[in-house]
């Protein structure tokens, strides 16, 4: 707050009368015998002037008023002028009073003096030291106070209404951020703006970079992909608002690749194979859907390495998923895909050695993924084991293909009795329906469809490993041909399912079995199977395209397609339980009411026989 000080100078001609009235005063008392402190004042008739008088701001010129610049004060002589100069001295009050509210600066704050204007050592009441000195009034310090967010020409509130610079500046995402913030702190601190201290970042890293164990995806998510919130949890990321779009991107995106390049070698087949010559299809098909599936691959996978890169943590919370790490080998098998559809046009042949780069990457995930399987722990088969494992299977058989096809044979059958092995423990433990499996829905869903594609490309696999379609190829084509027609008469059941890009893995095995008629239609030529192989490469056709339609229209008139991924924002620790049922109470849903009573039941008990209740309750819904 900026002070004005105002000064009073006495003049010593009215100390000196004060000193010889209180002189007399004294020896009066002394004369009759009398305190002079009991002296009544009345006795003099001249009264006793005041050493400080009220007066009002306006009858003082030049007080609390604004000067021009240039002006001189001028201020009235309270002393008698006649007195002597050279005695003086000169005695000032000093009063600290705020600033004058008319709002001017401190630089227009003057100190009022109020002396003889003989004084020694002033001019007209001005110090002469002042007149006529050219130096600069002494800077005042000012201190600011904070600015409310829009006060200045609208700027606030326009940053505040775009949702961009919103999200960009929400720290609820830093978590899942590769450098949780670091760059962007770093960015804006060389505009010369200090960020918060990182002591509470550092505090909550740790616990962000363990792996979340895959109990907390079963007991958090529900669902035949484990997608679905349960209504008892709680999410680390906001659910008032939409993600960022590589949050909400998810790794089984690259189905739309498997799909589109499927279809790309079933058409280059209808036109090379000699059992379907009679439907004279151009290659020209096959050329256009394989370039749509170079473009589509490469923007995905770009998308998707973007992600990596900005939010790695989303990344390997999708990798521990139980569901989605089977994805991981979705990419490189539309690779191989793309190797095998080739046109003829583009490519008559391929490298060996771009089999070896392909392969590599699956022999890595396999060493991974199928080690758990075999180690006991808590991803072993009997507890993930879902259909959507049948993604981290096929990729040997069409690792085979494609290999048989450039004349290898060592690795090509490598591969495919590894494929083999697992594909047979799988197909077992999915049959059983374990207690464990609690991925597994009880309605038919279209990861069902998965259960096709291992045969089918088994089939086809083999035949190349042994130059022609035996028993061997057509034992496991058999197998695909009643799994597909097992899930075709049950169409009705496929029904009140949310939409998901994941459907689009699901259509591969369909155009697999497809093509595998075809090349057994070669073999065993006749019009069974020539019609067979029409049919099914319909089906396969119209299914992919339902499914495009589909796709475009929750990307472009629902704009649903990329929700909030919901599956990689669980919490690492479960709610309290206090939390949970009021959660259930609220959601009203019905079938957690035999758990409510027995919660209730067990409520005034200790904890064990709370959860005890609980596992009863659990127990009786199975």
């Amino acid at each position: 707050m900026v002070l004005m000080h105002i000064s009073f100078h006495i003049s010593p001609g009215l100390i000196r009368l004060g000193l010889v009235f209180f002189q007399k005063i004294f020896q009066g008392a002394m004369d009759h015998g009398e305190n002079p402190v009991s002296i009544e004042l009345q006795e003099y008739a001249e009264p006793v002037p005041q050493l400080l008088k009220l007066i009002s701001s306006n009858e003082v010129a030049g007080f609390d008023s604004i000067m021009q610049e240039g002006e001189t004060p001028v201020f009235p002589n309270p002393t008698n002028s006649s007195q002597p100069n050279g005695h003086q001295r000169k005695i000032s009050i000093s009063i600290s009073m705020p600033s004058s509210p008319t709002g001017a600066t401190s630089a227009d704050t003057k100190n009022v003096l109020f002396v003889q204007d003989n004084a020694k050592g002033f001019k007209n009441g001005v110090p002469e030291s002042c007149v006529g000195s050219k130096a600069k009034p002494k800077g005042v310090k000012f201190l600011s106070q904070p600015m409310p967010k829009g006060s200045v020409f609208g700027e606030g509130a326009n940053m505040n209404q775009n949702p961009n610079v919103k999200k960009f500046k929400d720290k609820r995402f830093d978590s899942f951020k590769t450098w949780s913030g670091k760059l962007e702190r770093q960015l804006t601190n060389l505009r010369g703006r200090q960020q918060e201290s990182e002591s509470e970042d550092d505090s909550v890293r740790p616990s962000e970079k363990e792996a979340l164990p895959v109990d907390r995806y079963f007991d958090a998510l529900e669902g035949p992909e484990l997608e679905t919130l349960r209504a008892s949890e709680e999410i680390v990321l906001p659910d008032d608002k939409t993600w960022p779009f590589l949050l909400r991107y998810p790794i089984s995106s690259f189905g739309i690749c498997l799909g589109v390049s499927s279809q790309a070698i079933m058409w280059k087949t209808l036109a090379t194979a000699t059992s379907t010559n009679f439907l004279h299809i151009s290659l020209t098909v096959n050329l256009i859907l394989w370039w749509i599936s170079v473009a589509l691959v490469a923007i995905v996978a770009s998308i998707y390495l973007t992600k990596v890169v900005l939010y790695f943590e989303a990344v390997r919370r999708e990798y521990y998923h139980p569901i989605r790490v089977n994805f991981f080998f979705a990419p490189w098998i539309s690779l191989l895909f793309l190797a095998i559809g080739v046109p003829p046009s583009v490519a008559s042949s391929l490298p060996v050695a771009l089999w070896y780069v392909l392969m590599t990457p699956f022999l890595c995930l396999e060493l991974k993924i199928y080690g758990q399987w075999m180690s006991g722990g808590q991803r072993r088969l009997s507890k993930v084991a879902n259909p959507s494992n049948h993604l981290s299977v096929v990729g040997n058989f069409v690792g085979a293909l494609l290999g048989a096809s450039m004349g290898l044979k060592e690795g090509p059958i490598f591969f495919f009795a590894v494929g083999l092995a697992h594909y047979t423990v799988l197909f077992v433990t999915l049959y059983q329906r374990l207690p464990t499996n609690e991925t597994l829905p009880k309605e038919l869903h279209p990861v069902f469809f998965l259960f096709v594609a291992a045969p089918s490309v088994a089939s086809m696999a083999w035949a190349n490993i042994q130059g022609s379609f035996d028993y061997g190829s057509r034992i496991a084509y058999f197998i695909a041909l009643f799994l597909y027609f097992s899930l075709a008469v049950r169409i009705n059941f496929f029904r009140g399912f949310k939409f998901s890009l994941a459907w689009w893995a699901y259509t591969f095995p369909m155009t697999g079995a497809a093509i595998a008629t075809m090349r057994y239609s070669s073999a065993v030529t006749n019009v069974v199977t020539q019609t067979l192989s029409v049919i099914l490469s319909v089906v396969a056709t119209l299914t992919v395209t339902a499914l495009l339609v589909t796709t475009i229209l929750h990307a472009f008139v629902q704009r649903d397609l990329f929700p909030n991924d919901i599956a990689i924002a669980i919490s690492d620790r479960k709610p309290k339980s206090h939390r949970r049922w009021f959660n259930l109470i609220r959601h009203g849903s019905s079938e957690h009411n035999a758990d409510i009573d027995t919660f209730l039941k067990f409520a005034n008990g200790d904890t064990k026989d709370i959860e005890a209740g609980l596992k009863i309750s659990s127990a009786e819904a199975k």
